[in-house]
């Protein structure tokens, strides 16, 4: 199995992710090739062939349908990433001045963050679509 940071380190693959966050956020059960394809415009090979990577790195599950395979996020795997980058965001901070937060503020702090870095990306994604970005 690739390392999980190989996995995500390409774009098209951060894409597909998010856009199977997004589509199960909104009640979705699971997300067709085609769909993304259109949602991405990328080639269906190109998708084909993320998807299989995110397969294996165990990202995603399929759940197949007649011809049809709904894709769907598994978010576990990104445990490892979360685990890897908490001490170095915790780097520099003073134990005198460390705050302890309630639980609910932790969840709250979690949520926001992952909601900003979400929006960056997007944001990021969008712009380097155009050209001479």
């Amino acid at each position: 199995m690739a390392d999980i940071f190989d996995v995500i380190a390409d774009g098209t693959r951060r894409d597909i992710l998010q856009l199977l966050r997004e589509r199960a956020e909104s009640g979705e059960k699971g997300t067709s090739v085609s769909q993304i394809v259109v949602a991405l415009g990328v080639s269906q090979p190109t998708v084909s062939k993320h998807l299989k990577v995110l397969r294996e790195a165990a990202l995603v599950s399929v759940r197949e349908v007649g011809q049809h395979r709904y894709y769907s996020l598994s978010p576990e795997p990104l445990d490892a990433v979360d685990d890897w980058l908490l001490p170095f965001l915790s780097m520099g901070e003073d134990a005198a001045t460390t705050v302890v937060l309630p639980e609910s503020a932790v969840h709250a702090a979690d949520v926001v963050g992952r909601a900003a870095a979400s929006a960056k990306h997007a944001v990021a994604s969008v712009f380097s679509k155009f050209p001479g970005r």
